[in-house]
């Protein structure tokens, strides 16, 4: 096990910082201006860094109310992990509670779904290897009446699109994509499903889905292997057990 214990608190801004450093890593104040936080704050947070097969590599063990991960910065780093942004995202604790935030990570930070989640606009998951984006459409505008009543021939579809998912390649541009309408949803798998990915092995035979209800679209694990995880916006809320994705490192909340 890797112990990380020694941290000290910024007295410009707050943020704990291990002492393994010269200057605060959140607004870079020098170290001799900081305090110590008391020991209340020192309550052990233990995370898991997990194998494909959820099999436990390394544990750790860390205190403080808020806790760097990066590649080069941070209270723990992944020096060798080149997925992992060098400051890549922020844990705090507040009132018993964890939360997470990405802070700018270029592949952004993950979080595994434990149970229904509601799509915002713009959010983004990841189905197995694959990036999803989820847009919101505005209905379209009813079509004037025309003077010519003669019916007009064309493809059969279901009602109104009011929202569409986008396969997004590394480079941020869209491929596929699929449209959701009224009372529609979609099944994503690797062999059964609405939407197939027959080349994507990291992906369940039955993975996902989208469902519809009354016009809200609701992303749920389908029993897959390797699960659901939603981008972090702004701060999300962790439960012990619960995965998160960070660069190509999966870690569980064992304990907060």
């Amino acid at each position: 096990m890797r112990e990380i214990s020694t941290v000290t608190r910024c007295s410009g801004c707050g943020s704990d910082t291990s002492d393994d450093t010269d200057s605060c890593h959140a607004c870079g104040q020098p170290l001799s201006t900081r305090e110590t936080p008391s020991p209340s704050t020192r309550a052990p947070l233990r995370l898991s860094r997990l194998s494909v097969t959820r099999d436990v590599l390394e544990e750790f063990t860390l205190t403080g109310d808020r806790i760097a991960i990066g590649r080069e910065d941070g209270d723990l780093t992944f020096p060798n992990d080149s997925y992992v942004s060098p400051v890549h995202a922020m844990l705090s604790r507040r009132n018993g509670e964890l939360f997470l935030r990405d802070l700018g990570a270029r592949n952004g930070t993950w979080l595994f779904i434990d149970a229904p989640y509601r799509l915002q606009d713009g959010d983004t998951i990841l189905v197995g290897s694959q990036i999803l984006r989820f847009r919101r459409l505005g209905y379209p505008a009813p079509h004037p009446p025309e003077a010519d009543q003669t019916r007009r021939l064309g493809s059969l579809v279901p009602g109104a699109d009011v929202a569409r998912l986008e396969q997004i390649r590394s480079d941020g541009s869209a491929r596929d994509a699929v449209h959701l309408s009224a009372g529609r949803g979609v099944k994503i798998g690797r062999e059964f499903g609405d939407w197939i990915f027959p080349y994507d092995k990291t992906m369940s035979g039955k993975h996902a889905e989208i469902r519809n209800e009354d016009l809200e679209f609701i992303a749920l694990d389908d029993g897959s292997r390797n699960g659901v995880a939603v981008a972090v916006r702004g701060e999300r809320p962790v439960k012990a057990g619960q995965r998160m994705l960070i660069g190509d490192q999966t870690l569980r909340v064992e304990s907060l």
